[in-house]
Order: structure tokens, then C-alpha cells, then sequence
């Protein structure tokens, strides 16, 4: 792996263990690779704000892909590379179908999650995500300008068919992905971490056949289809696997470290 000059990192079900912790493994990990001279990132469907701590724990002075790409921007300076906005009337109208079925919806301005109602799927969320959440009347009404993502929450069989529906009527004119079984992701045609990804590399210089992607779930493939050489959790869905170049253990059981001190130290 002496070719590789930056690796990228999912966080749920990736770098996060099951308690949304990174291990000491991990971050000795991830510090012996930065030593090296190899660039370390983030690469999430999360917030800005939500990944931010994380890659202040370790350390990280670099572009962050966040919301799936939609938002890549430096952790030391706020710098923006990358950004891409859900058009308003695609907006309204995700949340329009979510509130006909009942399913609760988050939308993201300016790195803030507004909701409608906390539901006992949305209080799960603010939870893992570790940010505030800010509730509004009327969630329809008040988006009247392009968020940088739309999320709905609901059992994956549920979210399997809004999406069907949703395509049938719209075609691909957003990008619908699950970071999670029970949650279904709409953003920008053009956001996605495969894009975020590339944004960060042409910035550092970084050639894609220099890149590693390390990811877990259905919103990592564009990743892993932009990177040179991909690794995939052993928790992952067996569909995710199949595009892998390695496959490590599980995020329980320190995966990432796994594959860093295999390939690298």
C-alpha cells in the first residue's frame, strides 16, 4: 500500500464502535498512518457539525465529506470545497409524500436538523448524531429555500417502497441513498461521497487510484466505485461486500484498525 496517500473513513458502522466510540486502537491506528505521510479523513452521511468532534479527537486539519457529500469542508479553517442544496420544490415535495405516509422527516440548513415532531425514531437519531434538534410548526411551511438534505425514517421495507414510488414519479432528479436501514437520504444529484471524495483528492493533490475507502453500507458504494482500493466491515450488508477489494471484522470488533495496521504498519 505504498501508493495510497489518503484514506477515507465512514463513521457509523465503520469507525464507530455499536457505543459510537472510537477505540484506542483505532486512533493509534490512524495516528501511525497520518505519521507516515498519509492523509486521513472522514467520509460520512452525517452533519458537519456531528463529525466535527470526532475528527478533532483525532486530530484531523483537513477536508471533511459530510451529508453524503453534499458538504466538504475543513475542519481547521471552515473552508467550503463542496456544496450541493436540494432544490426546494424537490424538497417540499419528499416531505409532502413522507407527512401522506406518516413517516417523520429531518431537513438541514445551515449545519442545524429541523423536525416537525421528535419522534421516538428521530430522539433515536439526535442521540446517536449528538447535536440539538430544533422543532418547527409546520415542517412543509417552513422550507421555503434549498436544505442540503432531506432524511425520512421508517422500517426498511417501508423506506424500500417510498423510494420505488418516489423514483417513479421523479426518475433520479435527487440521489437517494440509506446510510441505515431505517434511513432513507435525499440529496443533490451531484452529492454523493464518491463526489465528495474526489473533491478532497484534487484538493490534496491526490490521484483516485491513491485512495482508500473504508465503509460499511449502500451510501459508501459511490466511495468505493471513486477509490483505488476499497475495504468493507465485516458487518456490512452482503450486496456492500461483493464490491470490496478486502473485507476486515466488524466495527465491534476494530475493523479499521484491522485493516490499517494490515495494509499499512
Amino acid at each position: 500500500m505504498n501508493d495510497i496517500r489518503l484514506v477515507a473513513i465512514d463513521l457509523d458502522g465503520t469507525l464507530l464502535s455499536n457505543d459510537f466510540v472510537i477505540s484506542p486502537r483505532a486512533q493509534s491506528a490512524i495516528r501511525q498512518v497520518r505519521d507516515r505521510g498519509v492523509f486521513v479523513t472522514i467520509c460520512t452521511g452525517r452533519m458537519y457539525a456531528s463529525a466535527l468532534p470526532y475528527a478533532t479527537d483525532l486530530g484531523l486539519d483537513l477536508p471533511l465529506v459530510t451529508y453524503q457529500g453534499a458538504l466538504v469542508k475543513t475542519s481547521g479553517t471552515g473552508e467550503v470545497l463542496y456544496r450541493r442544496e436540494v432544490p426546494v420544490n424537490l424538497a417540499r415535495s419528499v416531505i409532502a409524500m413522507a407527512n401522506d405516509y406518516g413517516y417523520p422527516a429531518n431537513v438541514y440548513y445551515g449545519d442545524r436538523l429541523y423536525v416537525e415532531r421528535l419522534s421516538p425514531e428521530g430522539a433515536l437519531y439526535v442521540r446517536r448524531a449528538r447535536i440539538p434538534v430544533n422543532v418547527v410548526e409546520d415542517l412543509l411551511g417552513f422550507v421555503k429555500s434549498d436544505p442540503i438534505k432531506v432524511l425520512i425514517m421508517s422500517s426498511p421495507e417501508n423506506l424500500d417502497a417510498f423510494a420505488r414510488e418516489w423514483q417513479a414519479r421523479y426518475g433520479d432528479r435527487l440521489y437517494l441513498t440509506k446510510s441505515m436501514p431505517t434511513y432513507l437520504e435525499f440529496t443533490h444529484p451531484e452529492a454523493t461521497k464518491g463526489r465528495g471524495l474526489a473533491a478532497v483528492a484534487s484538493h490534496l493533490g491526490v490521484d483516485r487510484t491513491q485512495v482508500m475507502a473504508i465503509g460499511d453500507s449502500w451510501n459508501d458504494l459511490e466511495m468505493f466505485s471513486y477509490a483505488g482500493f476499497s475495504v468493507v466491515m465485516g458487518n456490512a450488508p452482503e450486496d456492500v461486500k461483493r464490491v470490496a477489494d478486502y473485507v476486515t471484522r466488524n466495527n465491534d470488533d476494530d475493523g479499521v484498525a484491522e485493516a490499517l495496521e494490515k495494509f499499512f504498519l
